[in-house]
């Protein structure tokens, strides 16, 4: 028998009512896999919790999570607390203190759904792009001086270290050479930013000479932007920095079908620490608390999860059970045409699991 500890951590808005769907996917598969188990602890760290005790997570929170084999995330954020606290202060710190320096988001049309792009299909849309997750844009350093005054002024330090930027572009190309992909495309903006970019730029080139079989290129980001609506065909992993890859997979989302559909993991590739999984949807407030959020992305990051243990068969055949209900079409969410509720959706889906597994 295998076991896996899981620290959930449900979060915001439609955070806790995806996450439920997610704890009966995983209690779904310690039922169809008898030589597989996952104990999960909840936390209630969220929001909520930072009005009531004025911080995101307790003291020794990373302590707490550091034991567990993975993280599960529902989402972070609300109205009445900032942004750059609730992320800053949850997310940021769960991601830098246990190296999960990879963020991995499949951009991939799903069978059963069709894109808002005219005339691409499945076969054009199937890549994945690999996103720096601890350093680059979304550093801690800077500061403002002069607050309330005329003088007032803000900084904020981009940090880009041969370190994290080797590691991050070398794990980029060795995804593309495990998966049988010829083709890694390195977002850019050197031709304005002219310390960073030109840095990046070199690295990819020092590193792409290791990978011969392996077709490199460099496109700066508003290109390369432009490119995912007009030629999504043209891409098999895309490696990117912190910033570039949060808007490029965004826009991913979008010509995939929608926010709603889309996973990420937070990896840390040695397994020294837990990596996390979660929705990029974010805690969508408007529609919070009516049970309508569509469940794929969260069951999809659980299938993603499954592959980062080592458990590939079972990653495969959960995402397998999405598309199958999908193209079936009789239970969808309203994100995608459909009327069902998270529930109903999220059972639709463990009900094919169950007959493909049993």
């Amino acid at each position: 028998m295998k076991y896996f500890s899981a620290a959930v951590i449900p979060g915001d808005g439609i955070g806790p009512e995806v996450m439920e769907v997610g704890m009966s996917l995983l209690q779904a598969i310690g039922d169809i896999h008898g030589g597989l188990s996952f104990e999960a602890e909840s936390f209630p760290w969220n929001c909520r919790y930072y009005l009531q005790h004025g911080r995101m997570m307790p003291e020794d929170g990373l302590e707490r999570l550091r034991p567990f084999d993975v993280i599960l995330l529902g989402a972070i954020g609300a109205p009445g607390v900032p942004d750059h606290i609730s992320v800053w202060e949850l997310i940021l710190p769960i991601r830098r203190s246990f190296q999960q320096y990879v963020n991995l988001r499949p951009i991939k049309l799903l069978r059963g759904l069709e894109s808002p792009l005219r005339g691409k299909g499945h076969e054009h849309l199937d890549f994945v792009v690999v996103r720096e997750n601890t350093e680059g844009e979304y550093s801690n350093m800077g500061g403002r001086l002069h607050v309330g005054t005329p003088y007032e002024m803000a900084m904020q330090n981009n940090v880009f270290t041969r370190y994290g930027t080797e590691r991050i572009i070398r794990y980029a190309f060795e995804l593309a050479q495990a998966t049988g992909k010829t083709r890694l495309t390195a977002a850019t903006k050197s031709n304005g930013i002219n310390h960073s970019m030109p840095f990046w730029d070199e690295i990819v080139k020092e590193i792409s000479l290791h990978y011969p079989n392996i077709q490199t290129s460099l496109i700066h980001i508003d290109a390369l932007a432009a490119f995912f609506v007009s030629r999504p065909e043209a891409f098999d992993v895309v490696v990117a920095s912190n910033l570039f890859g949060d808007i490029l997979t965004d826009l991913g989302a979008a010509v995939v079908g929608g926010l709603g559909l889309a996973p990420s993991g937070n990896i840390n590739p040695e397994k020294t620490y837990p990596s996390m999984f979660e929705p990029i949807h974010g805690s969508a407030p408007d529609i919070a608390g009516r049970g309508i959020a569509n469940p794929i992305a969260t069951i999809w990051s659980i299938s993603m999860m499954l592959d980062h243990l080592g458990e590939r068969e079972l990653g495969r055949l959960v995402l397998d059970c999405i598309e199958e209900v999908l193209v079936e079409g009789k239970v969808r969410t309203p994100d995608i045409g459909g009327k069902a509720t998270t529930q109903e959706m999220g059972k639709a889906i463990l009900a094919q699991l169950y007959r493909r597994g049993g």
